[in-house]
C-alpha cells in the first residue's frame, strides 16, 4: 500500500512541478513585455542578465554597432571585456537579430 502512495506522490510532484515551471515562464514573460525591459533578449542568459545589471551600476558599456547598410545595434559588455568578448557579444547579437526577423539562422 506505501508503494503506490509514492507512486502518487510521485506523480502529484511532477504535475507541480510542470505547474511551477509554466508559471515561472508566465510571469517571466509578463515582465519583458513590461517597456522598461526593452533592452532584456527575449531568452537572457544568466550573463546577458548579468551584464545588463552591470552596465545599470557602471562597471559595464554599451557600444553601438553601425553596419554599412545604414542599420545599427547596441552591444552591452563588461569593461574588463576582451576584443574576443566583444566579438562573440557581437555575434551573438547578430544571430539574435537575424532569428527575430527569419527564423533559425547559422551565421559562420
Amino acid at each position: 500500500m506505501e508503494l503506490g502512495a509514492k507512486e502518487e506522490g510521485k506523480v502529484l510532484g511532477c504535475n507541480s512541478k510542470k505547474v511551477k515551471k509554466v508559471a515561472i515562464l508566465s510571469t517571466l514573460a509578463a515582465l519583458l513585455d513590461d517597456p522598461i525591459l526593452a533592452d532584456v533578449p527575449k531568452k537572457p542568459s544568466l550573463s546577458d542578465v548579468d551584464t545588463l545589471i552591470n552596465l545599470e551600476l557602471g562597471s559595464a558599456m554599451c557600444i553601438s554597432i553601425f553596419k554599412l547598410d545604414g542599420t545599427s545595434f547596441d552591444v552591452a559588455v563588461m569593461n574588463s571585456a576582451t576584443v574576443k568578448d566583444l566579438k562573440l557579444a557581437i555575434k551573438k547579437k547578430v544571430i539574435e537579430l537575424e532569428q527575430s526577423k527569419m527564423g533559425h539562422r547559422h551565421i559562420s
